[in-house]
């Protein structure tokens, strides 16, 4: 290129340049809150990064190795600064539209300024790419052969043990600094949801087990040390097939059992899992729309609740119990609720509450039940964000508090047949007879067309719906012979039950308050079936035996905080040992994975690449306070240092294991050699990436539209 093209290109890459920043100046000064945050996360990213190529940095040139570059950030280089003999050399910004190359005098604008002075071998870089960064070493590549150059201080011509020593630092200094950083971290103090049960899945290897809400696991696999919730699930995700976890559980009466339980991954999951749910606290969480908690419950985001139909309650366990323990339509809730002054005054609130359909399994023996009875399904609302409204002519959906009556051919199905029938009219249109309560407060009949179909990731045929049963109407769906329950009744299918021992009933709760009131004794429930009287059956309750397999849950799911507690270190001593255990939780956890990832034990897409790192750092920063931060950067860091161990180039484990083998054959590997495994290492982790990348990239979207 001519003297006059070069110039006219630096002239239109400064301007173009300028504008650029101008936009981003602009921006910032609009966005001063996200651009803070956005600056966070770029520096504390970068910060490890910088650790790990400091490590390269320092010992090459104690090593006497010529560095010719130290960037932070990937190119083009929008800043470098070098020492020269005329002065200080700083190039801002790539040339327009110009392929950047290793040469420190390109730029879209070089400055020479100061006193000259001896020139410094190396130039310090900020590249525009602020993921990764890489330091330049004489004679060393990271894509191709090592160069051979005749110069003393080439990485290729300094001995085995100095190369090596290069290599491995930045991995060192990975690990060194994510010890500090978590020691700091435990110096501080941190809350993490702690290792006790919040509740279990039903049917899941922890209720198998046993497990109750409100036990803490005080050993996991042999660890006793600092263990929080998250010690649960890595327990389970990171655990060998049909492998069992011994643990050790202090149950809330204080005395301890020794169990163990083997994860199992269930269809959709992504890992093997026990079926244990997080601790809640009894504090409102923030959602995004308070305005929809207040008007559905009349209670406000940052409300304690204190008691339940005038029990107190201190743990959300005592809270579910009283709760599932009512069988009543409804409970009335007391909160303590904060005033701006700083004062608190209580309020109560009645909140309506339901019955699950089935306990476990879908299967018959494990339907919920009143005395063998079942009632009929009823849909709940979606969630508390859900209005659940739609026109009352609505055909092509179910809604929260249609009852079902009729399935295709089945008339008042249970959960179980349901189930059955949605996956034989998979793909297929069902019609689904319902009652639903008009604008007018009238159930009026109606007809839904809906079409089952395959959940995503999963092996389960979906209508979409949340079922529950109806304990408004003491309709009879089906009487079952229910392991460890009563004798199975003699009613019709659809019956209505109208009075027990001659009292009238209008409503499953009214069955069981009347059958209590004869405890002991035998009653007779008069049932009517399509409105004409049928006769009854007698009642007898047999106390060794479940006669009620229900319990009651709130109607619509209340946003409770998680359970927190603070993990502290006592002394400096306390927490450089806690930071240093951590870090090896960190390094273990992080070998495993890859290791259960090899062995089809967890989905690659459970794999975080930049976009997610950078993603889920932006959220810390957001909602947490900073100490977050700095503990997810000690993971990051400890993650960084195992990638980079990987035996494989381009990883710094690779060209260890290609120094080594140099070592033991007594000469270098040929440079085609060299070549051949340098580039498919870069295929390998470039298609790791573009996979990586593309996971993230879905996992945000989808955050954000939910």
């Amino acid at each position: 290129m001519s003297k006059n093209g070069s110039s006219s290109n630096r002239t239109l890459g400064g301007i173009f340049w300028i504008v650029v920043l101008a936009v981003v100046v602009f921006l910032i000064v609009k966005h001063v809150g996200v651009a803070g945050n956005v600056a966070l996360v770029l520096i504390g990213f970068g910060s490890v990064v910088l650790i790990h190529e400091f490590g390269h940095f320092i010992i090459a040139k104690l090593g006497g190795i010529k560095v010719e570059g130290f960037s932070i950030g990937m190119p083009p280089t929008l800043l470098g600064l070098q020492r020269t003999g005329a002065g200080l050399r700083l190039r801002i910004l790539p040339m327009f539209f110009s392929k950047e190359d290793e040469e420190p005098d390109e730029g879209g604008m070089t400055f020479t300024f100061g006193k000259g002075g001896k020139a410094s071998d190396t130039e310090y870089r900020v590249g525009l790419i602020p993921f990764g960064g890489y330091v330049k070493l004489l004679g060393q590549e990271d894509i191709g052969p090592v160069k051979q150059i005749d110069d003393a201080r080439s990485f290729a011509n300094k001995p085995i043990g100095i190369r090596i020593a290069v290599i491995a630092a930045g991995v060192t200094f990975n690990f060194i600094s994510a010890a500090i950083i978590l020691m700091t971290v435990f110096l501080v103090g941190i809350t993490f949801p702690p290792a006790v049960v919040g509740g279990v899945v039903p049917g899941s290897p922890a209720a198998e087990a046993g497990l109750q809400a409100g036990d803490e696991l005080i050993e996991i696999d042999g660890s006793r040390d600092n263990l929080d919730f998250s010690s649960i699930a890595l327990a389970a995700a990171l655990s060998g097939r049909d492998e069992p976890i011994a643990m050790t559980v202090r149950r809330r009466d204080g005395s301890t059992k020794e169990m163990s339980i083997v994860a199992r991954r269930t269809p959709g999951s992504q890992m093997a899992e026990f079926g244990i749910m997080a601790p809640q606290s009894l504090t409102l969480a923030t959602i995004t729309d308070p305005n929809i908690l207040e008007e559905r419950t009349g209670l406000r985001s940052g409300d304690t609740i204190t008691a339940v139909d005038g029990q107190a309650v201190e743990r959300h366990w005592d809270f579910a119990e009283i709760i599932a323990d009512s069988l009543a339509p409804a409970v009335t809730v007391s909160a303590e609720r904060a005033a701006s002054d700083g004062t608190s005054r209580s309020i109560e609130v009645e909140l309506p509450l339901t019955w699950s359909a089935s306990e476990g399994d879908v299967n018959e023996t494990d339907l919920n039940h009143v005395y063998s009875m079942v009632p009929r399904l009823r849909v709940l609302p979606d969630d508390l964000l859900s209005d659940g409204q739609t026109d009352d002519d609505d055909n092509t959906r179910l809604r929260g508090g249609d009852i079902i009556v009729a399935a295709g051919d089945i008339e008042n199905p249970t959960y179980a047949e349901l189930r059955a029938i949605t996956v034989e009219y998979e793909g297929k249109p069902l019609s689904i007879k319902i009652l639903r309560v008009d604008s007018n407060g009238i159930e009026r009949p109606a007809t839904v067309i809906v079409t089952p179909k395959r959940a995503p990731e999963s092996d389960r045929v979906i209508i979409g719906f949340l079922p529950a049963l109806d304990a408004g109407h003491p309709v009879v769906a089906k009487t079952i012979d229910a392991d460890g329950g009563p004798a199975k009744l003699d009613i019709p299918r659809g019956a209505r039950i109208t009075a027990v021992n001659g009292r009238a009933v209008s409503s499953y709760y009214d069955i069981i308050a009347e059958v209590r009131r004869w405890e002991g004794q035998s009653v007779k429930l008069e049932y009517q079936l399509d409105g004409r009287a049928e006769g009854g059956v007698t009642l007898q309750i047999d106390q060794t035996r479940r006669p009620i397999a229900v319990a009651s849950t709130l109607e619509e799911e209340l946003p409770l905080d998680t359970l927190e507690r603070l993990y502290k270190a006592s002394s400096p001593v306390e927490a450089i040992r806690m930071g240093y255990r951590r870090t090896l939780m960190f390094v273990a956890q992080t070998y495993v994975t890859f290791k259960q990832l090899i062995a089809g034990l967890i989905s690659p897409k459970l794999l975080m690449g930049p976009v997610g790192i950078v993603v889920s750092s932006y959220q810390i920063v957001e909602g947490r306070s900073l100490v977050y931060y700095a503990y997810f950067l000690g993971l990051i860091s400890a993650s960084i240092a195992v990638l980079n161990l990987m035996p494989m180039p381009p990883f710094d484990g690779g060209l260890i294991a290609i120094m080594l083998v140099e070592k033991v054959k007594g000469s270098a590997l040929s440079e085609k050699a060299q070549g051949v495994m340098a580039y498919a290492g870069w295929v390998l982790v470039g298609t790791l990436l573009l996979y990586v990348t593309f996971n993230d990239i879905v996992r945000t979207l989808h955050g954000f539209l939910n």
